[in-house]
């Protein structure tokens, strides 16, 4: 008899479903405020340290590598430990990170600092570990919807943390700043004890039969349609890091002034919880592979749009809402489209491969823009690579292979009950 990858588990009773789902959008959104909000900081550090954009753009370029390459591990250890002792750990880390940023130099200050802690930091506070946990606990029916939800919260922090941060920064400096936002990384890991323990895994002929990591890693490359989703993810993270970590000193050359920045990545933050939630209520309905798509497409037109007219502070906000609606909206449609294919007893490592790509996209996104920059007095090339690169994952991932694959010895797709 075949059981499909989302076959019913064993169902949370609700309220423990409510605080899981409440506590994971808390941090989620504390966490990628503060991330989010780290751009704010490059003119002050970079005049005050006297470094080239391009030391500041390596040291978040550096993070976002380390959130990739660290998210499939703190992933594989939520699958088996649980959440609450990866994001409890993660968060101080993160706390840690920012505060070494606060009162050291150059290199133990922004590379070890902003560059490796924080990455590994904001890699078991964000997406694969508290998406795992939700998908984990929610019934499949609902699964894509409560994901969205989890995920409009990813950036509503940043409505207040983006100008409390530009804030700061004007009139205290940018090393209380950065104190600030390490206190409210540390308040993560008090938050993170009331997610609970990991939930039971079902046993009986209706469950799943379990699968190894490295198994569940084998069968998951030999799947084209996640090959060509991980692939398209790398523009995702590109286009999303450049602008998070360029877009202030962009619009500072345009002549726009500086509080229009952070009222922008607030704008960001605001329309993202409407756009995250909105696909996650679509992915339920239609095809998240050609939704996800069409993300990458009105993205790219998006900021074709905004590089055809002058920079000002009304085209910036329209483009910060336009951006916004999709920023995190690739989240519950990946999640969707990696449940359907492989179930959820690995979700949170193979959420952390493909994530591995959006972070590379995210390193070469934030460093290229601050070379190029540094060469060529313009981000010219940068909007020109992002342009492209937005296409080309638009083409991939409308012509992926969505299908999922039967496999006797119960590894993933429609999978294989005991006879």
């Amino acid at each position: 008899m075949a059981v499909s990858a989302s076959s019913p588990r064993a169902i949370a009773p609700v309220t423990s479903i409510t605080v899981v789902v409440i506590v994971a959008s808390i941090v989620m959104s504390l966490s990628m405020g503060v991330r989010q909000s780290l751009g704010l900081f490059l003119s002050s550090v970079t005049s005050d340290l006297a470094i080239p954009t391009a030391s500041f753009a390596f040291a978040l370029a550096l993070q976002n590598l380390v959130w990739g390459l660290s998210q499939p591990v703190l992933g594989a250890l939520g699958d088996r430990y649980g959440a609450r002792p990866v994001l409890v750990g993660s968060a101080l880390v993160y706390a840690a990170g920012l505060l070494l940023t606060a009162t050291q130099g150059r290199y133990l200050g922004l590379d070890l600092g902003a560059g490796l802690l924080v990455g590994m930091g904001v890699a078991g506070t964000g997406f694969g570990v508290l998406l795992g946990a939700v998908a984990r606990i929610v019934p499949a029916e609902r699964r894509s919807q409560t994901v969205g939800l989890v995920s409009a919260f990813g950036s509503v922090a940043t409505l207040v943390i983006a100008p409390l941060g530009q804030w700061l920064i004007s009139t205290q400096g940018w090393r209380p700043a950065l104190l600030v936002f390490a206190a409210l990384a540390g308040s993560m890991a008090l938050i993170a004890l009331l997610i609970g323990p990991k939930p039971e895994v079902p046993s009986g002929p209706a469950a799943a039969a379990p699968v190894s990591a490295r198994a569940a890693l084998a069968e998951a490359f030999a799947h084209p349609g996640y090959l060509a989703m991980t692939i398209a993810f790398f523009a995702c993270g590109f286009q999303l890091m450049f602008i998070t970590t360029h877009l202030p000193a962009y619009l500072a050359l345009c002549g726009v002034p500086p509080t229009v920045s952070a009222t922008a990545l607030g704008v960001i933050g605001l329309c993202n919880a409407f756009g995250s939630y909105a696909a996650g209520l679509l992915g339920a309905r239609f095809s998240p592979r050609k939704l996800l798509a069409l993300i990458y497409l009105f993205r790219t037109l998006a900021i074709v749009c905004f590089l055809a007219v002058p920079a000002s502070p009304v085209t910036t906000l329209l483009f910060a809402g336009a951006m916004g609606f999709l920023w995190l909206s690739v989240a519950p449609l990946v999640s969707s489209l990696i449940g359907r294919l492989f179930g959820v007893a690995n979700f949170n490592m193979l959420f952390g491969m493909a994530f591995l790509s959006h972070q590379v996209g995210a390193f070469l996104g934030s460093w290229l823009g601050g070379v190029t920059f540094d060469l060529t007095g313009s981000y010219g090339y940068a909007w020109g690579a992002m342009v492209v690169i937005g296409l080309s994952a638009f083409t991939v991932q409308w012509f992926m292979d969505d299908a999922p694959r039967p496999t006797p010895r119960g590894g993933f797709g429609p999978r294989l009950a005991p006879a």
